[in-house]
This record gives structure tokens, C-alpha cells and sequence, in this order.
């Protein structure tokens, strides 16, 4: 298959059930939901070696968010109910509580099952925290030197998925790093997803295992282009740039969705080919055909 010019290879990415969280952050202006939204997320990329898989999910308009003020939607994804709900506890804690003026708020509703976080995070008050009960959910009011900070006592979780990918091999490091950008610009109107890499884009993929038994995964070798005729390359000899992209979402649908928004807007000028990492099917459940959701 060929899409404006691109040839799409005929293969898979291999995506795999995680568990994941949606959060609101709120606070007095724009710029400190970013900054709680941002640190909160930071050194999310992988759960190789991060607690979590993190991302900011979109803006929030003071309408959309529970105390009328402005707001960010974070998504995190975990393998697990006690790792997700630990990260939530440690994140929330160490880099939205700090942050001036901030809220904190569970972002889902009729998920599959509930973590404490305010009911944890309210023992900072040292007594002195209170709690109020709205339309059936709960509060923690913390004493903090700013004022308040606010924090419901549960957070909804649900199963998810995380690993969705493709990868944009291009003839230049510029060509194909701009194509990448549009690439997540494209994704990132998605809802329900996060692409959790740096600005969303991978440039270290990895392959699962090493020559070095204490590694989980190693350098994704047959795509970089400085290996070329050193290993079973996967390059053609035009291409000198690889850049992966990474989807983790609430749904398969969405990662589909998503993924599909992704390739259309990489496919552009200095673009060869898109194709997609997998593991023939051992690693994941979730087969996200890359010509399906282009068809």
C-alpha cells in the first residue's frame, strides 16, 4: 500500500493491556496547571525502566473542569492496580501538591476500579486536613502555605492500552523529524490518548533483550542507519533516519484511531516508508494492522 506517495509495509504494531488513570489538575492561570501537568508527568516515557507511562492528554477550559478554573488533563498507565495507584500517590504528591495553587481531581468516571489518593495525601495535613463530600464524591481540603490544596480521596482506573506504534523511516534527519512532528501534532487531536516520549517521538527504539543479560531491551539495532552492513539491516540504502512513535489510550479503538491520524500526517515529503515494531505476536494481545487503519 501507498499513501501520498509513502509505501506502508504490511505488518502489525503489538500493543499490550495496561491500566491506566485520567487526572485533572487545576489552578489559578494557564501556565501553573502546564507547569504541575509537565512535572507531573516527567520521566514517564517507558515502564522499561519509569513507574509509569505518562503524557499530557489536552487543555482544559475553566467550564470543563470541576472548581471553574483552568486545567490539564494528564493520562498514566501502569501494568498494575498497586503500581498505578502508588505513582498516582507519589506524583500527585511530590509534583502537583507542591506546585502553587493547584487541585487535583479523578478525571473518570464508571471505571473499573478505585485507588486512594487524597485518602493517602491528607496525612501531610497532620491533622488539621478536612474532609467534604459533593454529589457523592469526596474531598480532602490540605492546609498548604498558599491556602488549600484539594484532592478527591479516590481515582478512578480502568484497563487500557499501551505500545501502540509505528515507526517513519525517511532520507534525512530533518525530513523525517518533521514528519514526526505532524505525526504527534495529528495524534494529539485524538482524545483518550498520550504519546509518552519526549515531544512524543522515540529516537532510541528498542528490541527486546541484549547480549548483556541484566537487560530487559537494547537498541532496536536493524534501524539504525550507522549499523547499516554491519547487522541484518532493515534500512534500504536511501534512508538515514528512523523516528518511532508511541500511543498509549484508554481503548483499542482510540490507539487505532490515533494510529491512523499518525501515519496520514507523516506521510510527506523525505518519507520513504512507515512500518511498525512487533514481536510476531509474543509480546501483546492488541495486532494494530497498519493498512487497516489506513483503509
Amino acid at each position: 500500500m501507498q499513501y501520498e506517495g509513502v509505501d506502508i509495509e504490511d505488518t502489525f504494531a503489538e500493543a499490550f493491556t495496561m491500566m491506566a488513570s485520567r487526572v485533572v489538575v487545576t489552578a489559578v492561570s494557564n501556565r501553573w496547571a502546564q507547569t504541575a501537568a509537565q512535572v507531573a508527568t516527567g520521566y514517564g516515557t517507558s515502564v522499561i525502566a519509569c513507574d509509569v507511562e505518562a503524557g499530557i492528554e489536552c487543555g482544559l477550559e475553566p467550564e470543563h473542569t470541576p472548581d471553574g478554573r483552568p486545567g490539564v488533563s494528564l493520562l498514566l498507565f501502569g501494568f498494575s492496580q498497586d503500581a498505578l495507584g502508588k505513582a498516582l500517590v507519589g506524583r500527585i504528591g511530590q509534583c502537583v501538591m507542591t506546585c502553587p495553587t493547584t487541585c487535583c481531581y479523578n478525571g473518570m468516571d464508571n471505571a473499573d476500579k478505585q485507588v486512594q489518593v487524597g485518602a493517602l495525601l491528607r496525612y501531610f495535613g497532620d491533622r488539621h486536613q478536612v474532609s467534604k463530600s459533593l454529589a457523592d464524591r469526596r474531598y480532602w481540603r490540605v492546609p498548604v502555605m498558599d491556602g488549600e490544596f484539594v484532592c478527591e480521596h479516590t481515582f478512578s482506573i480502568k484497563k487500557a492500552v499501551g505500545g501502540g506504534n509505528f515507526l517513519i523511516l525517511g532520507r534525512s534527519q530533518d525530513a523525517t523529524l518533521a514528519a514526526a512532528e505532524a505525526a504527534v501534532k495529528a495524534i494529539h487531536k485524538e482524545p483518550n490518548v498520550i504519546t509518552p516520549f519526549p515531544g512524543g517521538i522515540v529516537r532510541s527504539g528498542s528490541k527486546v533483550g541484549s547480549v548483556y543479560k541484566q537487560l530487559k531491551a537494547s537498541t532496536n539495532d536493524a534501524f539504525c542507519p550507522t549499523l547499516r552492513g554491519v547487522v541484518e539491516s532493515q534500512l534500504p540504502d536511501s534512508v538515514n533516519a528512523v523516528y518511532e512513535i508511541v500511543i498509549d489510550g484508554l481503548s483499542l479503538d482510540a490507539v487505532r484511531s490515533a494510529t491512523g491520524r499518525g501515519i496520514r500526517a507523516a506521510c510527506r515529503e523525505g518519507v520513504e516508508r512507515i512500518t511498525a515494531a512487533n514481536y510476531g505476536g509474543r509480546l501483546g494481545p492488541h495486532h494494530i494492522s497498519l493498512h487497516e487503519v489506513l483503509a
